[in-house]
């Protein structure tokens, strides 16, 4: 079985996110970058998967060269070789053109992500690789087992839990849950040593068609002051609900 993972590089949850001067881009400076957490969890479930099935596991990111970083630790945590797409992702649909076009060629049984980034939380990368490659896609996938060409599939809905069987080469998204989180892996030391060997690809984008353009960034506006109203003064509570918290 051959598993293609994508995986993307964010901001860890610790960094202060700002913005260049003129509001147009991220400000990247000072970023401390990881693994998108819920990619994490696909890249655990195809490295189960190497070991049970005797499967294979690439990773692809789309991204400039920053990103390497971020792909040696997932070449450390369990995956065979990797590939990065040289250019700097401006959409959901480039991101997703250039992994369906990698794909396409490459005999893929399975095609894991996580179901969204962490960053823009767009959560459109995974429809758009199954829908440019015509194959099944299972979202917010909590459970999979893989039996030959068909796959078992757990995903979250309204209210419950779904299980689909659907038939390989498919697209999984995953979130928390696809494995357990004491299964995630955290890279030994021989997993970093042997993660410099393997193979990571390069190779320069197949588009530059970009449907999407930022227009401009803006912080979550200050926390307001908070005022203090005495537990006896309930029309004076109730005026400031209406006028000027306007919640009422």
């Amino acid at each position: 079985m051959k598993i293609l993972v994508c995986i993307s590089s964010v901001p860890d949850t610790t960094s202060k996110i700002n913005f260049t001067a003129d509001k147009s881009a991220f400000d990247k400076n000072g970023i401390q970058w990881v693994i998108n957490p819920l990619d994490e969890f696909a890249l655990t479930k195809a490295v189960k998967l190497q070991e049970t099935q005797g499967a294979t596991a690439t990773v692809i990111n789309v991204g400039d060269a920053g990103t390497e970083a971020v792909i040696r630790k997932a070449l450390a945590i369990g995956a065979n070789d990797a590939v990065r797409v040289n250019t700097d992702p401006k959409d959901s649909f480039s991101v997703a053109k250039e992994i369906a076009n990698f794909a396409q060629n490459g005999g893929y049984d399975l095609v894991l992500c996580g179901k969204e980034s962490i960053d823009y939380n767009g959560g459109a990368v995974p429809g758009m690789v199954a829908q440019l490659l015509n194959q099944p896609f299972v979202n917010a996938c909590v459970g999979l087992d893989v039996n030959g060409s068909e796959a078992t599939a757990v995903r979250e809905i309204e209210g419950g839990k779904e299980t689909i069987s659907v038939k390989l080469p498919a697209v999984i998204a995953g979130q928390k849950g696809m494995v357990d989180e004491k299964d995630l892996i955290i890279p030994n030391m021989r997993g970093i040593m042997s993660a410099r060997t393997k193979p990571l690809q390069v190779q320069e984008p197949t588009s530059t068609e970009v449907r999407v353009e930022g227009v401009s960034y803006d912080s979550v506006p200050a926390r307001a002051a908070v005022k203090m109203v005495a537990a006896d003064q309930l029309d004076e509570l109730v005026r400031l609900l209406h006028e000027e918290a306007k919640v009422i």
